[in-house]
């Protein structure tokens, strides 16, 4: 078993096939708290809750919001959230490394077919000649952070495209968004909800596609600590159980639309209680629905992707050489693909 406090996990940081529902009377009411992004690509973990899958499951969940993902490890990693759905990072990476975090399951993917993430230039760049990621070249491109999975992407992008990009890490996508209108970067790459609606806006261009450069990105997993997922099966199976059910019915109702609309209006008023919020559902739904991409059914893994983006991280020096699959993931829980 692993302990750390939330200052050993920064410390660390520094350093570096449908599931049963297993509800049971012991797991009844069992408290946990789940993170989460305020992003439609969370949407699975808000319907599980505001539908009963949760509850049904045994499971008593509060949620804590998060504006990046590795301060979500670190959460994890100290006991602050119990389980969570983000972007692989470096911080998640060598958290694993250290016994604190496993990677359980998948959530959103980039899917032909399927309108996924965006690349996006600024107003500035765009005018001054950044029309496609081939313009990429010498241009600032917006991060989180080092090893974040926006460095993934763009670093991606660029390799790609012959290009060599200085990378500015803003730490959160609220600062991001401001840099982009501002023109102090060029370029970024983001989901479709908030990549639409800033274009729609007026605030950016869309010059590209990462599913071009990233056809099957496993773009968020679930995770957990490693206590969890060693000692805590029963609990871990229900969490997933109860997620997947809620992934089932995002993808009927937004992403394969065979739920009718009625079901796609309901869904999208569910999700606005946790997304753009701070606007009226008129101006919301748009955005919402736009931002509907593939979320796993089942939590199955894309490992191929996931060995992708670790062999990335050791390419770049972000995470220790030694760190393999089997340190990151514990596949006993779901397919994997």
């Amino acid at each position: 078993m692993t302990t750390l406090t939330r200052r050993g996990a920064m410390g660390l940081l520094g350093g570096a096939a449908s599931l049963p529902i297993l509800g049971s009377p012991a797991l009844a009411d069992t408290k946990m708290t789940v993170g989460a992004l305020r992003f439609t690509s969370h949407a699975a973990s808000f319907v599980a809750f505001e539908r009963g899958y949760f509850k049904d499951a045994g499971l008593d969940v509060d949620f804590k919001f998060f504006q990046a993902a590795q301060p979500m490890a670190v959460a994890i990693a100290s006991g602050d959230a119990d389980y969570a759905v983000t972007a692989i990072s470096g911080g998640l990476i060598s958290l694993a490394e250290k016994g604190a975090a496993k990677v359980i399951g998948g959530a959103l993917s980039e899917e032909p077919g399927i309108d996924g993430q965006k690349i996006l230039a600024s107003n500035a760049a765009f005018d001054a000649g950044l029309t496609s990621p081939e313009m990429l070249d010498g241009k600032r491109f917006a991060m989180t952070q080092a090893g974040s999975s926006f460095h993934y992407m763009g670093s991606k992008i660029a390799a790609a495209e012959g290009a060599e990009m200085e990378f500015v890490p803003l730490q959160k996508v609220g600062a991001i968004i401001g840099a982009m209108k501002s023109g102090q970067v060029d370029a970024w790459s983001i989901v479709p909800h908030i990549a639409k609606a800033l274009a729609g806006g007026g605030a950016v261009q869309i010059i590209g596609d990462v599913a071009d450069y990233l056809p099957d990105y496993q773009v968020t997993t679930v995770f957990t600590s490693a206590e969890n997922a060693a000692n805590e099966r029963a609990k871990t199976e229900a969490f997933l159980s109860a997620f997947a059910r809620g992934a089932d019915d995002f993808n009927a109702a937004l992403v394969d639309k065979t739920a009718g609309e009625d079901a796609a209006e309901e869904m999208v008023r569910l999700i606005h209680k946790y997304v753009y919020t701070d606007r009226p559902y008129e101006k919301a739904a748009p955005s919402i629905r736009n931002g509907a991409m593939r979320i796993n059914a089942g939590a199955a893994l894309n490992t191929t992707s996931i060995q992708d983006q670790l062999d990335w991280f050791k390419s770049e020096n972000l995470v220790k050489p030694s760190v393999t699959m089997d340190t990151l993931v514990d596949a006993s829980y779901v397919e994997t693909m």
